[in-house]
């Protein structure tokens, strides 16, 4: 597989390089009096004004409606075959899916987390990138903006923005219509109608409706997973009544009633380094180096062997009654006015949107049932969210000066709920992984009471463990019972005000030299409460019963008692918390902003040098394992859940960006080059390791660590501190970006992208701006590169629509293909899960009519079939033990087994449009 991938790099590779000498050809022919070729001009909106792309002196990508529709983009994942620098990738559910740029994102499905790269659609914030994984409708382009953002609008971003535009209605009737059908029992139909209302009124409608079976199958429930049923409407009116005032009003609705998302192991086929993780112990006492105690447990309470080694088969393992199904509900609407006051012009954009998702999940991801979500309305996150954004801007000192200020208002309350419980097998599943993986191995019995042989086994429990012993036997009694209990109705509050004040302005000190500059100022301030229910009363007992053995002198007393006591209460899940509440809140004001010199130095080169300063919220890990450790009952800690609710907070991030770039464009063929590097501190990084939530900021530390590793070498969970005075940046992300196209005749476009991102982590790390060390389920980042951040992306397309005879019709034939090197698929940068290179190819043949008034294409996605992981992470709870002798070639993680979840499988089918 990895042979194939390297060979369509190579064949991307040299058709983009092929540009290059095509456009020297291309200018020749112009110059040697040959009919130019047409010239495209990209109009953006990335500087709050109209503009050429080429004109523009930031980064970013611009995807045009044509090539949006040849590569088959429905929602926001799919730019990633056209935009070598973006990331978009989803994994436990698609209401908080992942977007990065050059390598840095918000990582994971926290709702507490904001995203790095937000999406705007039709100018308006959505409250998580995830969010634009919904059907977008009928789209005029798409801007991908690199690099921190804010002074222009909208909400502020750290990383880079994704602004998605709608098609406007028009004063021209038309309607266009689409209908497609392909494997997997794929079909959409989608439609859109627009014209005039009156002289001034004009109205567009737009539908879409899409239904799809699974790309995963349940045997157990004979039910197909992670399928497709949603449909969207949006409908819109443009007021013009005069030639200086435009009123655009939006409202849209998405319905989704969707099962996901599924995960399979990770197996040695994959990812050599898992090794013989995925091996039972044969025999199991003594543990086997070449076998993991967690997978006899697995097997023997009902888990295919075969599922821990099935490559990327998608036939996927659930316990039987479990469901992933969900549904989600995304509207709104929104007014924007744009006035022309003669000396300066004024847009107002006004708008409020609901968003709510709720999902089941099996979310142990196996047969055994250890632990779930059910799918009801005890589990959904909904965000309601208000914005009010107002610009005015004009130009001053007959050109000399174009300015632009403006301000910000965003409210957003978001409501968690939770039920996430503890399976019917969970006590013995629990038991069992206790007894399996220590010095009382040999009386391992599953199918008994405490997973071990009857009389004997209690009893040698008790011997073993001194004066204790009662108790010890009396706690795998109660953990042995402790299935379906957990969270009853978590509920997690979060009221947040976000305004700011901003201004952009462009000097134009001479015709060809210009100065930029832009600042922000924002105040951010959340408030916070929870309330908690529970009925995990077997964690209470546990404690009460083995609390005082975790100082006992006998060592294997002490041992169990902490086995016990983390099992029976993983995730702070205990009935202490039963109708407990807390409350906190945050504030902060940050200045951000940006220069740019940028001149022109040809009519058709434009050099320009930046630096940004970039800022994203802090706020709350809505997640009740972020508390505490479950060791220690929270009666334990002087004012109980209260006191501790400041471990929710984590800081906001913070970055300093530099650019330099250049962009050419001439006739048929631009280029344009950036060269970047940006530094962020307390940077946002959310992790799951096999039990709990973890979000951690991680920082740098100048001076060298105190109490760290002894040596990069160290494999111990030792990390450092940091004197506060000595905490710097923490990851940077450094390349240089390349994107080409090239059109030498009318009916061919070529474009090439590349982008070298080398996204790490500093040496030495710590988990705050106070200088604390990080967590050690951490310890594998320092001095390693970001998860999901591969070092290089190459990507590359060719359209050619050739004309037929001489009666209008033409051809379509189409193909892109994106390749990424390899990288980490997992927050914690565990060896286990990396992810090997690979290539995604897309294409499309088809034939059209005179004027484009009709066509009907055969597509293909992923038509190579590559299989590839979007995250691998721990499975949950599924570790073995640590304590005796292992020899297997990755560390950390020990006898931890891992699944992830795929990306889309070779798609393919038939469409047949018609545009009136």
């Amino acid at each position: 597989m990895k042979s194939a991938t390297s060979l369509y790099a190579v064949a991307l590779l040299g058709a983009g390089m092929a540009l290059v000498p095509a456009a020297a050809q291309a200018q020749d022919a112009q110059e040697q009096g040959a009919e130019p070729a047409p010239e495209n001009v990209i109009i953006v909106t990335a500087q709050g004004r109209q503009q050429a792309l080429a004109d523009v002196p930031v980064a970013i990508s611009a995807i045009s409606q044509e090539t949006l529709l040849n590569s088959g983009v429905n929602d926001i994942r799919q730019l990633n075959q056209v935009a070598p620098s973006l990331l978009v990738s989803s994994t436990g559910t698609e209401a908080n899916g992942a977007a990065r740029i050059r390598g840095i994102g918000t990582v994971g499905d926290n709702p507490g987390l904001e995203s790095s790269v937000p999406v705007f659609i039709d100018g308006v914030y959505r409250s998580r990138s995830g969010i634009g994984l919904n059907e977008l409708g009928e789209i005029d382009r798409v801007e991908v903006q690199r690099g921190p953002q804010g002074t222009l609008g909208g909400r502020n971003s750290s990383a880079g923005l994704i602004s998605i535009f709608s098609k406007k209605p028009d004063f021209d009737f038309g309607a266009v219509g689409e209908v497609t059908y392909g494997n997997y029992d794929f079909v959409r139909i989608g439609g859109s109608i627009t014209g005039p209302l009156s002289e001034n009124l004009a109205a567009r409608l737009d539908g879409v409706y899409v239904r799809r079976d699974g790309f995963y199958f349940d045997p157990a429930n004979n039910t197909d997973i992670n399928d497709r049923d949603r449909f969207f409407l949006r409908g819109q009116l443009l007021f013009e009544p005069t030639d200086n005032l435009s009123v655009r009003l939006i409202a849209d609705y998405t319905f989704r009633d969707e099962k996901c998302c599924a995960a399979t192991y990770v197996d040695s086929s994959i990812n050599p380094l898992i090794g013989n993780l995925n091996n039972p112990s044969t025999p199991l006492s003594p543990l086997q180096p070449n076998g993991n105690n967690i997978i006899n447990v697995l097997r023997d309470l009902g888990q295919s062997l075969a599922a821990f080694n099935q490559g990327y088969d998608r036939t996927v393992s659930v316990t039987p009654g479990r469901s992933y199904a969900g549904k989600t509900k995304d509207y709104g609407f929104s007014a924007q006015v744009d006035w022309d006051l003669g000396g300066a012009s004024l847009t107002s954009i006004t708008a409020y949107r609901e968003y709510r998702s709720g999902q089941g999940s099996d979310t142990d991801y196996g047969t055994v049932d250890i632990l779930f979500r059910a799918p009801s309305d005890d589990a959904y996150r909904q965000f309601h969210t208000f914005t009010q954004e107002i610009r005015l801007q004009g130009e001053a000192f007959d050109g000399t000066l174009d300015w632009l200020v403006g301000g910000f208002f965003a409210n957003e309350k978001l409501t968690v709920r939770d039920n996430l419980r503890f399976g019917n097998q969970y006590g013995r599943f629990a038991t069992c992984r206790i007894i399996s993986g220590g010095g009382l191995a040999g009386l391992y019995s599953p199918t008994n009471p405490l997973c071990v042989a009857p009389g004997v086994g209690p009893a040698t429990i008790a011997a073993a463990t001194g004066a204790s012993g009662a108790d010890i036997v009396a706690a795998f009694t109660a953990l042995d019972g402790l299935n379906n209990r957990g969270s009853t109705n978590d509920r997690y509050f979060q009221d947040g005000t976000n305004w700011a004040l901003f201004t952009h302005n462009i000097i134009n000190i001479t015709d060809r030299l210009a100065l930029t500059l832009g600042l922000r100022y924002t105040n951010d301030d959340k408030d916070f409460s929870a309330t908690f229910g529970n009925d995990n009363t077997v964690c209470t007992t546990v404690q009460g019963l083995v609390l005082d053995d975790l100082s006992s002198p006998n060592a294997t007393a002490r041992a169990l008692a902490g086995a016990l006591i983390g099992l029976s209460c993983q995730g702070n899940s205990t009935a202490e918390l039963n109708n407990v509440s807390i409350r906190d809140e945050r504030s902060e004001d940050e200045w951000t902003g940006t220069a740019i010199l940028s001149y022109k130095a040809t009519d058709d080169l434009l050099l320009y040098a930046s630096y940004a300063r970039g800022y994203k919220a802090g706020g709350f890990n809505l997640d009740r394992s972020a508390l505490k450790s479950p060791i220690l009952p929270f009666a334990a800690t002087p004012g109980g859940a209260q006191a501790l609710v400041g471990n929710l907070q984590f800081e906001p991030e913070l970055v300093d960006s530099y650019e330099l770039g250049a962009k050419y464009a001439t006739g048929p063929f631009s280029v344009s080059l950036a060269a970047f590097r940006s530094d962020f501190s307390n940077f946002q990084l959310n992790t799951f390791n096999g039990t709990v939530f973890l979000v951690q900021n991680v920082n740098g530390c100048e001076g060298g660590l105190v109490g760290g590793p002894d040596s990069d070498t160290d494999t111990s969970a030792a990390t450092g501190s940091c004197a506060p005075g000595n905490v710097s940046w923490g990851v940077r992300t450094e390349g240089v970006e390349l994107e080409t196209q090239l059109n030498p005749t009318a009916d061919l476009n070529l474009t090439a992208g590349f982008t070298y991102a080398n996204t790490k982590y500093r040496d030495d790390l710590v988990g705050n701006s106070a200088g604390a060390p990080l967590d050690p389920a951490l310890r594998k980042l320092p001095g390693d590169n970001l998860s999901n951040a591969p070092e290089y992306v190459v990507t590359g397309s060719i359209a050619w629509t050739p004309e037929i005879g001489g009666n209008g019709l033409s051809a379509l034939f189409y193909i892109d293909g994106r390749w990424t090197s390899q990288f980490n698929t997992g927050s914690d940068l565990f060896p286990q899960k990396e992810q090997d290179d690979f290539a995604v190819f897309n294409a499309r043949i088809g034939l059209r009519g005179p004027d484009l008034k009709w066509s009907v294409e055969l597509w293909g996605q992923n038509i190579f079939n590559e299989d590839f992981a979007q995250v691998a992470f721990n499975s949950p709870f599924q570790a073995g033990t640590t304590s005796a002798p292992f020899v297997d070639p990755q560390f950390p993680g020990g006898r931890q087994i891992f699944s992830h979840f795929l990306g889309e499988p070779r798609t393919y089918g038939i469409t047949a449009r018609f545009n009136y």
